[in-house]
């Protein structure tokens, strides 16, 4: 009974954690809105620049997420359960090792309502973007 639970729990958390990695892809690659007040949409984008500017400044943080980057492209490909789970795992770690305000504003983006086709969304996308840049070359 007790291998069931733990095995469920863990089944449980990698969702969690691939619902998470679902996110942070969004966020990195694709235009990202907020259809909300106005002051929570200003929020957004001021947070997603501090996460932009603490990032970049870093260039520990920038090797780590470039890392999640190359870790969620494989994730993506992979069809075995465990390499998932440890791919998941790995992403998990690593992302909160970016610190406090990069997870906060993952939980912000996820919590959002997120209309891809506003101005706003395309204005936080292209903030977020150029984390993504700086994994290029």
């Amino acid at each position: 009974m007790i291998l069931v639970r733990s095995y469920q729990q863990s089944y449980e958390e990698m969702l969690w954690n691939m619902k998470l990695i679902i996110a942070i892809l969004a966020i990195a690659t694709a235009p990202v809105c907020a259809q909300a007040q106005q002051s929570s949409t200003a929020k957004l984008k001021a947070d997603a620049q501090n996460v932009v500017k603490i990032i970049s400044g870093d260039k520990g943080k920038t090797q780590t997420y470039c890392q999640i980057t190359h870790l969620s492209d494989q994730l993506d490909e992979t069809e075995e359960k465990e390499k998932a789970e440890e791919l998941s795992q790995k992403i998990t770690v690593l992302a909160g090792t970016l610190g406090p305000e990069y997870v906060a504003l993952v939980h912000s983006l996820q919590d959002a309502d997120i209309d891809p086709k506003s101005q706003d969304a395309q204005e936080i996308g292209s903030i977020l973007i150029a984390l993504d840049k700086l994994c290029e070359g």
